[in-house]
């Protein structure tokens, strides 16, 4: 077994209806599950913040969701409330067939630091322990799904690529939110790094 299929956020705050809704965020949960049922390990990563938490743009006083702020590790898009440990947006979408899990990693827990990336924080430093689970199971090739494909999923796939991984995103199934044209910047941050985009 050398292969890991990553599947990225795909809870119910990303999806229609969600406090961070990214369109057609739910098209993809039936497509994801026929390439768990196929793949030789499954590794899900749930969003999982405090309520106070500093991406939220609620934390900070007259501030609006999607508003860019300077913070100690660089530049934090503010969010909206989301995925709030415990809460049904939290949840994963209630179609994904989480039984198939060998994994679920929670990022994002803690208060002062955004976490996009299944493999480090936002500060690029402080690790997740994923790495070390892959190598610990001899997987050397990832694939990635979920969402949002600019955010989380691209960022993983980079994180996974400068740590010598192969990585592969299946862009038929995520989705992104393009943010001031944050997906296509993402396809060219992820090609240039090596990442197959396929």
């Amino acid at each position: 077994m050398t292969k890991a299929l990553i599947v990225i956020d795909t809870q119910n705050d990303f999806c229609p209806g969600g406090a961070l809704a990214v369109a057609g965020g739910d098209e993809i949960v039936a497509g994801i599950n026929l390439r768990m049922a196929e793949a030789e390990a499954v590794i899900l990563t749930q969003d999982w913040h405090p309520a106070d938490h500093t991406s939220f743009a609620s934390q900070h006083q007259g501030r609006a969701p999607m508003e860019v702020i300077e913070a100690p590790y660089g530049p934090q898009v503010l969010w909206p409330d989301h995925c709030v440990q415990g809460s049904d947006g939290a949840a994963f979408h209630p179609a994904l067939d989480t039984t198939r899990a060998d994994l679920i990693l929670r990022k994002g827990f803690r208060r002062e630091i955004d976490s996009y990336s299944a493999f480090f924080e936002n500060d690029k430093k402080t690790s997740t322990g994923l790495e070390g689970y892959l190598r610990n199971r001899g997987i050397t090739a990832l694939d990635f799904v979920g969402l949002a494909t600019d955010f989380c999923v691209a960022w993983s796939a980079l994180d996974a690529a400068r740590l010598g991984f192969e990585a592969r995103v299946l862009t038929e199934l995520c989705r992104g939110i393009d943010l001031d044209g944050s997906l296509a910047h993402a396809l060219d941050d992820m090609r240039a790094a090596g990442v197959t985009v396929a």
